[in-house]
């Protein structure tokens, strides 16, 4: 439950599955996911390595949100682009090559709360897990992912069933609402990257 509540917080990776879900279908959820989950499995052993201090840093938080938030400018820049030009029964068909795995894995490093929400909270979680020993951790791990693999998976199937309603226009709303999205998300990583700088600026 503590795991399901940061998943329904929206973020990158929920914008990008909802727009590949109306293209890829309901598999593009649980590909996402399964990207994630492969980044924070390493990530928990690299905290278990003793990792957070690293990951607490300024610098390392600064660096984060602005490569973070021209990531996601730069995938909203090619969404807007090619907009004018998408249809869903063309794009469904041809099935675009990204992975979606890979995908997964970048949009989660392109979030820099993610990586303080591990280095702080989800350090936390691990290390009263770690009384338990691999039984605990494992525990942990699993709980925390299939509560990821549990929201997107719903999310991903209703967009999917729901692609018999959309028309081309529809769908490029749809697209074009999940762009803005990654412009408000990268504007604010941009934000918290250059508050850290210069916090009596902003």
């Amino acid at each position: 439950m503590l795991a399901l509540s940061g998943a329904l917080m929206p973020g990158p990776v929920l914008t990008v599955t909802i727009s590949e879900s109306s293209r890829r279908g309901a598999v593009a959820g649980p590909l996402m996911i399964f990207g994630h989950a492969i980044l924070e499995l390493l990530l928990v052993i690299g905290l278990l390595a003793g990792l957070a201090p690293l990951l607490a840093r300024d610098d390392v938080f600064i660096f984060i949100s602005l490569a973070g938030g021209a990531i996601l400018l730069w995938m909203a820049y090619s969404m807007f682009k090619n907009l004018p030009a998408l249809q869903l029964a063309r794009e469904a068909d041809e099935g675009k090559p990204r992975n979606l795995v890979l995908a997964g894995i970048l949009l989660s490093i392109a979030n820099p709360y993610w990586l303080i929400w591990w280095a702080t909270i989800g350090l936390g979680y691990i290390m009263y897990s770690v009384k338990y020993g691999i039984p605990g951790i494992t525990a942990f791990f699993l709980g925390h992912i299939l509560a990821d693999l549990t929201w997107y998976s719903i999310i991903s199937f209703g967009i999917a069933k729901g692609r018999r309603f959309f028309n081309d226009r529809s769908y490029r709303r749809l697209i074009g609402a999940c762009a803005t999205f990654l412009v408000i998300f990268s504007g604010y990583f941009f934000y918290s990257g250059v508050n850290k700088i210069y916090p009596s600026l902003l």
